[in-house]
């Protein structure tokens, strides 16, 4: 059985009755290289798909050690630069595949280290499940926070030691990946996080004891959150709870701002998928790179 929270989750993925099935079951990290998407149940619309050229940009799979395990990621940043700003790019639950490595690329090319780390790899390969039912409760439900926190400070950490400059660092998630960010603008000294449409409450567990509205007093960096008014997954009641739990918190708590979009569906910025929204997915994008730089992470 899903969890309640998991299963809404679930529900907002589901695509439209339309769009090209051509998705492919390949591994994660090969999909992220270039050559297909995770999660086969979804349809791929390629008319939209946008694809960055690697072009000055060096990019591919690395790896890095936590707690003796070797964690997998994609990674792009201006070619022969050093001293970089830092974005940590997580992924939906899909997993670490060729739309999150664009994104990662389009951060290269604004100047960024990018690195988008593979944060299931230890519970499974998300490229191998064609119904996400079956990714959600075998995957994504057995993943600890603290797994995935304790994955993005090696991330971090590798960054800074390989051409970035993890004092200048910002993160930022879709869907999943949403949550997370606002977990660990809470966690890490970051200096600000931009979540795409992520959960801000949920029922807690042993692996996911607290949820953004539970931690929204506490940030360390300011987050901006971008999110839907059509998104059936995330009622608008909750974007005001969290209003009320950052406007009682830390500078970077009240500090925190959200967008929300009049008609955008969950997963606007996605754009393989039916939900994508070009016009708000470009204002989302123009929004987080000026938020960066306002808070210190350009």
């Amino acid at each position: 059985m899903l969890r309640e929270d998991l299963k809404t989750e679930f529900d907002s993925l589901l695509p439209a009755p339309s769009g090209d099935g051509g998705a492919t079951r390949r591994g994660a990290l090969k999909a992220a290289l270039g050559v297909g998407y995770a999660a086969a149940a979804l349809p791929v619309m390629s008319q939209t798909a946008i694809r960055t050229s690697s072009e000055g940009l060096t990019t591919g799979e690395i790896s890095y050690e936590v707690n003796g395990f070797k964690v997998p990621a994609f990674r792009a940043q201006p070619a022969g630069r050093t001293g970089l700003p830092v974005v940590l790019v997580i992924h939906e639950v899909f997993g670490v595949h060729e739309y999150i490595a664009d994104t990662a690329r389009r951060f290269a090319r604004a100047g960024y280290l990018a690195i988008a780390p593979e944060l299931f790899a230890r519970q499974g390969d998300p490229g191998q499940y064609g119904e996400l039912a079956r990714l959600l409760s075998e995957v994504v439900a057995k993943v600890p926070d603290a797994q995935v926190l304790a994955d993005l400070d090696g991330a971090l950490k590798w960054a800074g030691a390989n051409g970035g400059d993890a004092g200048r660092a910002a993160v930022t998630g879709f869907c999943w990946g949403g949550r997370i960010t606002w977990l660990y603008a809470a966690h890490a000294p970051v200096k600000a996080g931009v979540a795409w449409y992520g959960r801000l409450v949920g029922q807690a567990n042993d692996l996911t004891p607290k949820n953004p509205v539970d931690i929204a007093a506490g940030l360390k960096a300011p987050v901006l959150g971008l999110y839907g008014a059509a998104d059936t997954g995330i009622p608008l009641d909750t974007i005001d709870k969290m209003k009320a739990a950052l406007a009682a918190g830390t500078p970077a708590a009240k500090a925190s701002q959200f967008v929300v979009y009049p008609e955008a569906p969950h997963g606007f910025h996605a754009d393989f998928r039916p939900s994508y929204r070009q016009a708000d997915a470009d204002d989302g994008w123009a929004r987080a790179l000026a938020w960066f730089k306002a808070n210190g992470a350009a």
